[in-house]
């Protein structure tokens, strides 16, 4: 939770500083990556940004920096835990979840024998859609965003990691996943494939194992 606080705060000292130097003509693509751009823009004295305005921005860069040192710090810990913990160690081998969600998924969800089904630790966690009737059929919706928002998030981030291996590398011929890419948009994929890594993950916590992927059980 410290971790998710500190990464806001590095997200928004971002956002500020993109704010300000927009103002002069100095933007960046999107995303944490980028930032160094704004930073050699801030330190360049030809690029005709005014001084004090580079005073206030090198706060924001400092600040930028302390909190980035506080999140690799806390990266470290909670890996190093996560491979200390038997549950943890076990989530770790379904593909887009690491020492983060794991940790996560241990801490913050609810027993496992408080679900009956994997289907309905996916519910609660949010990862499900809305049902809704038209003229007497069902239809689904956007997903119900119930539950645990934080454990949401980690699993759609996961899932989005492996969507964008996927798409870039190729996934296996005739997988679940390929079959998706195919014929699906990708906003779709990810938070189905986010519901199906729910399912796995309280399989193993109810059940004990690891995960195994379909052509390695076969």
């Amino acid at each position: 939770m410290v971790r998710d606080l500190l990464v806001r705060q590095k997200t928004q000292a971002i956002n500020a500083l993109r704010g300000h130097l927009a103002e002069f003509g100095v933007v960046a693509p999107q995303g944490p990556a980028h930032v160094g751009r704004l930073i050699d823009a801030i330190e360049d004295e030809a690029s005709g940004i005014p001084e004090a305005v580079c005073e206030i921005c090198a706060i924001l860069v400092e600040t930028i920096r302390r909190l980035a040192g506080r999140v690799r710090e806390l990266d470290v810990e909670i890996a190093r835990r996560a491979k200390q913990g038997e549950v943890t160690r076990r989530l770790m081998t379904i593909p887009g979840i690491g020492p983060v969600s794991a940790s996560a998924l241990e801490a913050l969800a609810p027993p496992m024998d408080s679900f009956r089904t994997g289907r309905d630790f996916a519910a609660w966690m949010g990862l499900t859609p809305k049902q809704y009737s038209t003229g007497g059929k069902p239809r689904l919706g956007k997903i119900s965003k119930m539950g645990q928002r934080d454990l949401r998030r980690l699993l759609i981030i996961g899932a989005a990691s492996v969507v964008r291996q996927a798409a870039r590398r190729g996934a296996p011929e005739g997988s679940w996943l390929a079959r998706m890419l195919a014929g699906k948009p990708r906003m779709l994929v990810i938070v189905a494939l986010a519901n199906k890594m729910a399912r796995i993950a309280w399989a193993l916590m109810a059940r004990g194992g690891v995960y195994q992927a379909p052509a390695a059980a076969a």
